[in-house]
Order: structure tokens, then C-alpha cells, then sequence
């Protein structure tokens, strides 16, 4: 359990949850952040734009649509397997974000999006994006808000840490670390990115049913390595009870997701 929570701590997962999390978590949540990111770097046709923490390539895939050209890059084979498959005109590489293997000023563009609260060492990752953006350029950032402003998460937290225990609870929590008070703006001030301004953004998270919705946090996520079939079970009977605010007369789930979006210009 100890090293299952160690990787779910680093946002490790397998391929096979990687395509879950492209399947049904792009779609559900992740998708409709990418284009905000995208325009607040300002990346257009021409530009060269490096994706930090790509995943399974959903922001890379937006900067490319506007005619950038587009590297991006992940500590997680997993998700380089699926981001691969959907995107052939991005330059897809394995590279850990505290060592890009680019050359100074080399990217008009560097973007990150959820993928920060991850890295070992956050403020060197930031130093890192800054020093690959070309001067004039642009790094922007995007994390979650705090799990208890997070409508849905602050009932499905509490219970996760009732079925499977409280490493699982913590691993959910992962997400959402960097959205605690002033914690953000402190690993960017220590990143040592300049004028950065923040914004706060809230998209919302669509399943078609509690159960899609349990079956996607679960299985596409951070503690597809920690929750059993029978783990499973049990959280999808207490949910029906605990979640059932969440549910529409339709059956669909729907709740809000606050993020908060840095947007840093490089200086010459």
C-alpha cells in the first residue's frame, strides 16, 4: 500500500487507466480547461509551445489545433502510450518537468495544467518552464482549488477515506494540494516566475451516472492501484446515500470544478 500511495502521490498510473482517464475524464472534466489555458498563453499559429505534464495530450492537442507547433512532455509512459495514439503532429517525449531537456529560450509558450501539484521538486519544475520560454513569452499554470471548495470531491473525499482507508483519502486529496490558502501563489513566488497574475476559472464535472462517475475517479485516476473490486462495491452502495445530492432526475451527475490559472510573462 505504501508504494501504491507513493505513485498515486506522483499522479503515477497505468496505461490501461491512462485510456479510462482519455476516454471518460477528458470529456467529464479535463477537456474544457485546455482551451482557456491555451488562450490565456497566448499560443497561435507558428509558435512553439511546450507542454509540461502533458498527460494523455489534451492541451497539447488544443495548441496544436491552433497552429502551433507543439512539443510536450511526461514522467508517465502510461499516458505518453494514449497521448501518442491521438495526436501524431505533437512531438511526444519522457522527461521529468525539474529537468527539461531544452535549451534556453527555446518556446514561446509553456504550459502546465494539473500537472504541478505532482512534481517532486514544484519550484524547480516552474524555474525550469521559465527558462525554456523565450523572453516575451509566456508561462501559464493550472491548478485545483482546495478539495473542500470543491463541490463533490468534499463528500467523495470523506468517504473514500471510510471504504478504502486513509491513504486512500490522501491520494484523492493529491489534486488539490496547491489550492490551500496562499499555497500557490508561495511555489510560484519560490519558481521565481515574474508578473504573474491569477485568475480563478470553474468549469463543471458531467458523468452520465454516479456510477460512471465513481468508475472514472477511481479507475482513471490517482487510486486505480489501491481500490478492489470489492473496495469498489462498497463505495458504489454508500454513494447512492452520501452522493446523492450530486444527481440529477435523470440520472446524470453534475457538479461544479474551481481551478486557478497563473499566467507569468518572461522576462528579457
Amino acid at each position: 500500500m505504501a508504494e501504491q500511495m507513493e505513485k498515486a502521490a506522483a499522479g503515477q498510473i497505468t496505461a490501461e487507466a491512462a485510456a479510462v482517464y482519455e476516454n471518460f475524464f477528458v470529456p467529464a472534466l479535463f477537456g474544457q480547461f485546455a482551451p482557456w489555458l491555451v488562450e490565456l498563453s497566448g499560443a497561435g499559429p507558428g509558435d512553439k509551445v511546450l507542454d509540461v505534464a502533458t498527460g494523455t495530450g489534451v492541451v497539447a492537442r488544443v495548441a496544436a489545433a491552433t497552429g502551433a507547433r507543439v512539443t510536450a512532455v511526461d514522467i508517465n509512459e502510461g499516458m505518453l502510450t494514449v497521448a501518442r495514439r491521438h495526436a501524431r503532429e505533437v512531438d511526444f517525449q519522457h522527461a521529468v518537468a525539474e529537468n527539461l531537456p531544452f535549451e534556453d529560450g527555446q518556446f514561446d509558450a509553456v504550459l502546465c495544467q494539473f500537472g504541478l501539484m505532482f512534481f517532486a521538486d514544484r519550484p524547480r519544475a516552474l524555474t525550469e518552464m521559465a527558462r525554456v520560454c523565450k523572453p516575451g513569452g509566456k508561462v501559464a499554470v493550472a491548478v485545483f482549488e482546495a478539495w473542500e471548495k470543491s463541490p463533490g470531491y468534499r463528500d467523495l473525499i470523506p468517504l473514500v477515506g471510510e471504504v478504502v482507508g486513509n491513504d486512500g483519502a490522501e491520494a484523492l486529496k493529491a489534486p488539490f494540494c496547491l489550492g490551500e490558502g496562499e499555497a500557490f501563489e508561495e511555489v510560484l513566488d519560490k519558481g521565481g516566475l515574474p508578473h504573474v497574475q491569477i485568475s480563478r476559472k470553474v468549469g463543471m464535472i458531467r458523468h452520465a451516472s454516479l456510477s460512471d462517475w465513481l468508475d472514472t475517479e477511481i479507475g482513471g485516476w490517482t487510486l486505480a492501484r489501491m481500490v478492489d473490486a470489492t473496495m469498489m462495491q462498497t463505495l458504489k452502495e454508500k454513494a447512492r446515500e452520501r452522493l446523492a445530492g450530486y444527481v440529477g432526475a435523470e440520472g446524470s451527475v453534475s457538479f461544479e470544478a474551481p481551478a486557478l490559472f497563473a499566467v507569468s510573462t518572461i522576462e528579457a
